[in-house]
């Protein structure tokens, strides 16, 4: 109901709405609290908002308009506490306007660039909303005793919204409620009931009656909605620095890094979608699957162990065209395409994260201004030692403490990876018992494609315990984390972060590796079949290879996966956010005897609106990343067998990106703004995954597909070894190569009407040899060739892809040297304004002792 967003404008600066101030109409609200009447836990309450009024910060009690047992605490933090902070903190603020300069060529390149692109989509948003501003500035550290070094225009718009929220957070997690080391924090609050919630709130609503383009825009978040979380703007640029500014670096972060990783997938899923469309041109005319559909005379040995019977080789012809699309001449060219493809990403990637973190001025920050967590310094208060790099003492984790806390989260993970290997191995149970049911099935389709049905209901299982596994493995990683003590939120988001890595990972690859290097590798031949508990038949791959099995679990995977990532993203936050809506309604025409809605009667404040929101998840971004990781594992790794994986990915991402913008801007309340300089962890465990991808693929592509056996018999064994070579001819008689014969009659008993021999995919000996079903010459060549073939392909992709880490530098040349000029101008101005203020003081006749350090 666009009533309930209307916004009452005050006329204060940028129309601030009424209710994101105090009801003077003056005090700015920087943090909201939430806590229920029925509480009763009231003394931890008083003491905390005691204690917050002695740190200088200002209170006020607001009941809500929608539900009777909730109260909320406005907080304000006055220009005094905000410079106090700031100092504490060694938050950088800007004190002097940026100057340039740069040759010729740079900026005759800047003009040409800048002709190239589009309308710079903010132009129309800072003729909208005046107060949006690029921080062009050179920035130091917030001192009071040099205050007159900074910029200070206007004091309500010198620390922004959210550098105003990230120091009253900063106090709320300092903060005692009772006596003792460890009571302290608004964490440990909102864990025992005493809040409900605790967080800063939006600029307003997201929508307005008016046009942007005619009115401007209303507030941050509505120019937001409009530029970047609306459906509409799918295809257009992420305006990173509102969001930045809005959300904070280390938001703005993720989204140019999901804005930059997606931009690089177009190059990717354009060379899969060629190769796949080569596979789809070349499917009628390859001269493999051609054997196989006119093999009507060649008998195969049964499948299965007790219902299954002889079969016609012809008979799998759709199955061999099919793995044709994914598995030809293009495959090998499109696995090396991909490695290199994930060096060229993570390089220029770093290069985008260096112009970022200047342009947002994060270059220093890491070392300046991040703190201890409020529970680390609770838990070893009693044990201090001197910081080597700020000089002062601070709480210190003893190395016996923290190795056997290690330990123990060590063990926690090997159980939950023995878990998984559980789960998959319970899957491979399934499936050799679903073999035998679908081939006796009397449903002649099933009957007919049972391998086919024995792998897609085997995908789907595995996917459910998938989905039912990760809800345990976020609880379990969340404990141990905690149980480590991690010494900063980033060192705990990074240990989190790779916990649940490890799990999901684990969960979602270990059945893929299974089909891609242990199916049908271990089956044995026909009379001598290897069986699991000396019951089950382990399970073969079929005679056009084991690649379309592991294409199919890939697909289906993925495919469903993002399905399911989308709704829980999207649809599970609109369902609750309309069930609370609902409630809220329900409970108003309760109060007033069935009459009108309250929301209906009376504007309701940003408070109550952003209370009936959803939360960020406690992990932060952890989810978000993680998503998108497991994803370039995905399309990475065994891309060899599904090279449409990239484009599914590319179509995913631009959804992905609205989809996440939405959710932040119109479902979420506003997360606590926070810095970060990288993106963690992650750029780490990318890197890993890329070395994994080369490895992987390698060996798909020599024992998984049919490659490296093809390559074989062209060159060795083929009708044109010596005749020079033509595709198309020297694979001629391939297929009959690849399978060996077996005497039926010494396993099961064959009437004279039927062929006595069948054959099955293997280089065999004949039943007839001095040696019967001994491994042929052919067998010891393949696998020679295997070998072979892997090393040169890990060696020479390794190669290249040093080779292109080394050319492409971390941070750009031109980016090095304004960094070492501004330097230089930053230190020459600020000498420059103390000279200017001690003259003034002279002056005005007054004296100045001061010190320059």
């Amino acid at each position: 109901d666009i009533s309930v967003y209307e916004l009452l404008m005050d006329g204060t600066n940028l129309g601030q709405p009424s209710g994101l101030m105090f009801r003077d109409g003056k005090k700015r609200i920087d943090y909201i609290l939430v806590y229920k009447k029925s509480s009763p836990l009231v003394e931890k309450r008083v003491t905390f908002k005691r204690n917050l009024r002695a740190e200088g910060l200002m209170l006020e009690k607001v009941p809500s308009l929608t539900n009777t047992d909730i109260m909320f605490v406005k907080i304000h933090a006055p220009w005094d506490t905000l410079c106090k902070y700031a100092e504490q903190m060694n938050i950088r603020m800007p004190f002097r306007k940026k100057m340039y300069f740069t040759d010729w060529k740079s900026k005759v390149m800047g003009r040409q660039i800048k002709s190239w692109l589009p309308r710079n989509p903010m132009k129309l948003d800072k003729e909208a909303l005046p107060d949006l501003e690029e921080t062009d500035c050179y920035t130091a550290p917030f001192s009071r005793a040099r205050m007159h070094h900074f910029t200070i225009n206007n004091k309500q718009t010198f620390f922004s919204n959210s550098t105003r929220s990230r120091i009253v957070h900063h106090v709320l997690q300092r903060t005692k409620y009772e006596d003792g080391k460890s009571k302290m924090g608004i964490n440990r609050l909102l864990g025992n009931g005493t809040y409900e919630a605790a967080f800063p709130p939006h600029e307003g609503g997201y929508r307005s009656r008016h046009p942007i383009e005619t009115h401007g825009a209303q507030n941050h978040r509505h120019l937001l909605y409009e530029r970047w979380a609306r459906w509409g703007m799918w295809y257009k640029y992420q305006p990173l620095d509102l969001i930045r500014r809005y959300f904070g670096e280390k938001i703005g972060l993720y989204f140019a890094w999901l804005g930059w990783y997606t931009g690089m997938l177009i190059p990717a899923a354009l060379v899969g979608l060629f190769v796949f469309l080569y596979g789809l041109l070349t499917m009628d005319t390859s001269q493999v699957s051609k054997e196989i559909c006119e093999a009507n005379t060649t008998i195969m040995c049964p499948m299965c162990e007790q219902n299954c019977k002889p079969w016609k080789l012809s008979d799998s012809c759709v199955y061999a065209k099919v793995t044709h699309l994914f598995d030809n001449g293009g495959t090998v060219f499109f696995a090396i395409f991909m490695a290199i493809w994930a060096t060229v990403f993570l390089e220029f990637w770093k290069r985008r994260r260096a112009e970022l973190t200047y342009d947002w001025d994060l270059i220093d920050w890491e070392e300046e201004e991040e703190n201890l967590r409020p529970q680390f310094e609770a838990k070893y208060s009693r044990v201090e030692r001197v910081n080597h790099i700020s000089g002062k003492p601070e709480p210190f984790q003893p190395f016996t403490d923290k190795l056997s806390r290690l330990m123990v989260s060590v063990s926690g993970i090997f159980f939950m990876i023995s878990l998984v290997l559980t789960a998959v191995f319970a899957v491979v149970v399934f499936r050799l018992i679903a073999m035998e049911k679908f081939a006796s099935i009397d449903w002649e389709f099933v009957k007919k494609n049972w391998q086919f049905a024995t792998s897609g209901t085997g995908v789907c299982i595995n996917f459910m315990i998938i989905m039912s596994l990760n809800v345990v493995y976020e609880k379990v990683a969340y404990l141990l984390t905690n149980l480590e003590h991690p010494r900063t939120e980033s060192e705990w988001e990074n240990s989190f972060a790779l916990k649940m890595f490890l799990f999901q990972f684990v969960n979602l690859n270990s059945s893929t590796f299974y089909i891609a290097f242990f199916l049908g590798r271990f089956a044995g031949r026909p009379g001598k079949y290897n069986k699991l508990f000396n019951r089950w038949r382990l399970e073969e791959c079929h005679p056009s290879g084991c690649l379309i099995d592991l294409c199919l679990q890939m697909g289906v995977i993925m495919v469903l996966k993002q399905i399911w990532n989308n709704f829980m993203e999207l649809g599970y936050p609109l369902l609750q956010n309309w069930w609370s809506r609902r409630k809220m309604r329900t409970e108003s025409k309760e109060r007033t005897g069935g009459g009108q809605n309250v929301e209906n009667k009376v504007q309701l404040p940003q408070w109550d609106k952003d209370w009936n929101l959803q939360p960020m998840n406690a992990h932060g971004l952890v989810d978000e990343y993680l998503e998108m990781v497991l994803q370039f594992g995905f399309i990475t790794i065994f891309v060899a067998a599904f090279p449409l994986a990239p484009l599914l990915a590319l179509l995913n991402n631009i959804i992905e990106i609205r989809l996440d913008a939405y959710k932040f801007v119109t479902q979420w309340r506003r997360p606590m703004p926070a810095r970060a300089t990288d993106i963690g962890i992650w750029h780490g465990i990318l890197e890993g995954i890329g070395v994994l991808a080369v490895i992987t693929n390698a060996f798909v592509i020599a024992i998984t597909s049919d490659y490296i056996p093809r390559f074989v018999y062209a060159f060795r064994y083929g009708p044109c070894v010596d005749k020079g070579y033509r595709q198309d001819e020297c694979l001629r008689g391939y297929m009959n190569s690849s399978l060996s014969v077996f005497d039926m009659g010494e396993r099961w008993n064959v009437s004279e009407e039927q062929s006595r021999y069948c054959r099955y995919r293997d280089y065999r000996a004949s039943p007839w040899s001095s040696v019967p079903y001994d491994f042929t010459l052919q067998f010891w060549h393949v696998l020679a060739a295997r070998l072979a073939f892997i090393i040169v392909f890990e060696h020479l992709v390794f190669g290249i892809k040093s080779f292109i880490a080394y050319l492409i530098p971390d941070m750009p040349k031109s980016l090095c040297d304004r960094m070492r000029r501004e330097k230089y101008l930053m230190q020459e101005m600020m000498y420059e304004a103390e000279l200017e203020h001690l003259q003034k003081e002279r002056k005005n006749g007054r004296r100045y002792d001061y010190e320059w350090p």
